[in-house]
């Protein structure tokens, strides 16, 4: 499979976009902070994610980024398809001209990692960032909820006779 970094970092940078663009829109520096990743990085796949129509651009004083469109239509295949990610997991990249085996041929195993680029597909085309945002939040509000103390059992009082 060729999901590299580059499709990881931008799945994770919609994510923090589409969790702090509640308080407005978000500026790359401070996803850059939040999630380890270049400022430099960032810029570039937003780029790709903005041609893509995925995320807009807000200029001026307080300018940064937001997404342009409803977190439930965006599914994960777009986010990776709009950095120019293939999923494909043949080793000929489904490119039939250039063949696994660089003669025409397909290796012996084409049609097994083929099925597996197209399940890949299909279960990331399946979840949308919105569900993405739906677990996060839920893990978060998991994390903030009070420990309950477990009673401890009760102990008969030991006695020596």
């Amino acid at each position: 499979m060729k999901l590299t970094t580059k499709g990881r970092y931008a799945v994770t940078a919609m994510l923090d976009l589409a969790l702090y663009q509640r308080n407005g829109v978000v500026t790359v520096a401070d996803i850059s902070q939040r999630q380890q990743i270049s400022v430099a990085y960032l810029e570039q796949l937003f780029g790709r994610l903005r041609r893509f129509g995925l995320i807009e651009s807000v200029r001026g004083p307080g300018g940064g980024y937001r997404l342009a469109k409803a977190v439930a239509e965006i599914p994960l295949t777009q986010i990776v398809e709009a950095v120019n990610e293939s999923i494909s997991t043949t080793q000929c990249g489904g490119e039939p001209q250039n063949c696994c085996k660089g003669d025409g041929q397909q290796c012996l195993t084409h049609d097994l990692w083929e099925e597996l680029g197209e399940r890949i597909a299909e279960f990331l085309g399946n979840i949308s960032l919105g569900d993405l945002v739906a677990r996060q939040l839920q893990k978060e509000s998991a994390h903030s909820a009070p420990i309950r103390m477990q009673k401890s059992a009760t102990r008969a009082p030991h006695t020596t006779a």
